[in-house]
């Protein structure tokens, strides 16, 4: 039930109704209350109890939510069904309109004071911002939205949380997001807070920061957590679907409570068709898998299906990374011609703001496919335009790596002090697998 007004706006609102209907106190407290309690409490000097509001409002002929709160009758309900409305819009990809849908939505429910309404548009509106690659505003709209849930429970605030982790994680600050997601899934865990949405969310965007740290058993674990919490749903858009239209018939009888909770699955559903591209980092993580062991031909079926779910969604900033662990399988099985022209696509998306890891990523098997092609002076330009952009970044495994392909390219062609640098820098930033996490794993879900 929505918060009421004080008694003095209750009052003053009650005898305006009054005074517009032609009502006398006595006619409206009849026969329930006397003309005294009415006068009392139009004078602001009595709550009045919800009995005697829904009798007042009854007599007035107005909804009860509506005299307690000054809000028109279905209000709140109405802008859930268009909530949902804009969720089914983002979820298909259309994400200029969907953030049109959340900006009005936004403004409409700090015009009526509706702090879930306002949380739930802002948080879409950085969903919208993410997924054009808008990464300070995305963050900006995350953070908003956990303040408008600071007394939420913490499974309620978990998509903010999640939200700011991926734009850090997209904008190359990998331990800070590493450090949100953990943290937020070890307080779940600990405290008994077993939602499932929450920790498949988490598990799901955790994976890709683990591997560009070099973490690879956790983002193996995470993604087994994942698949394992993974909601079954045979169709979700078409289910979402139905409970929208069920909703609409809802409101039209003025069965409203009803009416919310056919909205609510709705809005489960469309959460989960967005989790599709999480769900696709699995695939990604088991094509991973699959390539370390040298099962090439399995690797290449799971991180073609992985693009495709990515593809499908229009997630590009995810794409990037399964499309350059396809293009190394590729490389691998030699169709270099084939893996080179999927990086060059992959480069024509991202720029040094936006997916510098993955551009990296990029750069550095363009640099192994032209070295293999003996193209030493390309090599060693994609070499250097990756160095950069981890060095930017901090991703100090993937550093080491790539200065060591630096130094031998040099030492080969005749540059040994060169070389000798590249090694020093290499040797710097030189860690353990595994060891690049912020200290020990979190507590684990009971599955």
């Amino acid at each position: 039930m929505s918060e009421r007004d004080d008694p003095g706006t209750i009052g003053r609102r009650v005898q305006q109704l009054r005074a517009e209907r032609g009502l006398t106190q006595r006619q409206l407290a009849e026969p329930a209350y006397t003309p005294a309690y009415i006068s009392t409490l139009e004078a602001g000097r009595v709550r009045a109890s919800e009995d005697a509001l829904r009798h007042i409002a009854e007599r007035l002929g107005v909804a009860y939510e509506e005299l307690a709160t000054g809000r028109p009758a279905h209000l709140a309900t109405g802008l859930r069904l268009r909530l949902t409305e804009a969720q089914r819009t983002l979820a298909a990809g259309e994400t200029a309109q969907a953030t049109e849908q959340y900006t009005a939505l936004l403004a409409e429910a700090r015009e009526h004071a509706l702090p879930e309404a306002e949380a739930a548009a802002l948080l879409g509106l950085g969903e919208c911002a993410l997924d054009t690659g808008e990464l300070a505003a995305a963050r900006q709209y995350f953070e908003r939205t956990e303040d408008a849930l600071a007394d939420a429970p913490l499974p309620a605030r978990v998509p903010a949380l999640r939200g700011r982790a991926v734009s850090h994680y997209l904008a190359g600050e990998l331990r800070y997001a590493v450090y949100l997601l953990e943290s937020t899934l070890d307080e779940l865990n600990r405290a008994g807070l077993h939602d499932p949405d929450a920790l498949l969310l988490l598990y799901a965007s955790i994976i890709g920061p683990y591997m560009d740290m070099g973490a690879h058993a956790r983002a193996a674990q995470a993604a087994e957590f994942a698949l394992t919490l993974a909601p079954q749903a045979g169709d979700p858009a078409l289910v979402a679907r139905m409970h929208r239209s069920v909703a609409r018939t809802l409101l039209a009888e003025g069965r409203v409570a009803e009416a919310d909770a056919s909205l609510v699955k709705a809005a489960e559903l469309y959460r989960t068709l967005q989790l599709r591209t999480e769900l696709a980092n699995c695939h990604w993580m088991r094509g991973y898998v699959y390539a370390q062991n040298g099962e090439l031909k399995r690797a290449e079926e799971e991180l073609r299906k992985a693009l495709a779910m990515l593809a499908a969604g229009r997630a590009a900033l995810y794409g990037s990374q399964a499309a350059v662990e396809l293009a190394d399988v590729l490389h691998r099985r030699g169709k270099s011609e084939e893996a080179a022209e999927l990086l060059r696509d992959v480069l024509s998306d991202l720029s040094p703001e936006r997916g510098a890891l993955h551009a990296a990523a990029a750069h550095r098997l363009l640099g192994i496919i032209a070295e293999d092609a003996r193209d030493t002076e390309s090599a060693e330009e994609h070499y250097v335009r990756a160095l950069s952009l981890l060095e930017r970044a901090g991703a100090v495994g993937d550093l080491a790596d790539l200065c060591r392909l630096l130094g031998d390219l040099l030492r080969r062609t005749g540059r040994v002090e060169a070389a000798l640098d590249a090694y020093r820098t290499g040797l710097r930033h030189r860690t353990a697998p595994g060891t690049t996490t912020l200290g020990p794993a979190p507590a684990q879900p009971p599955l």
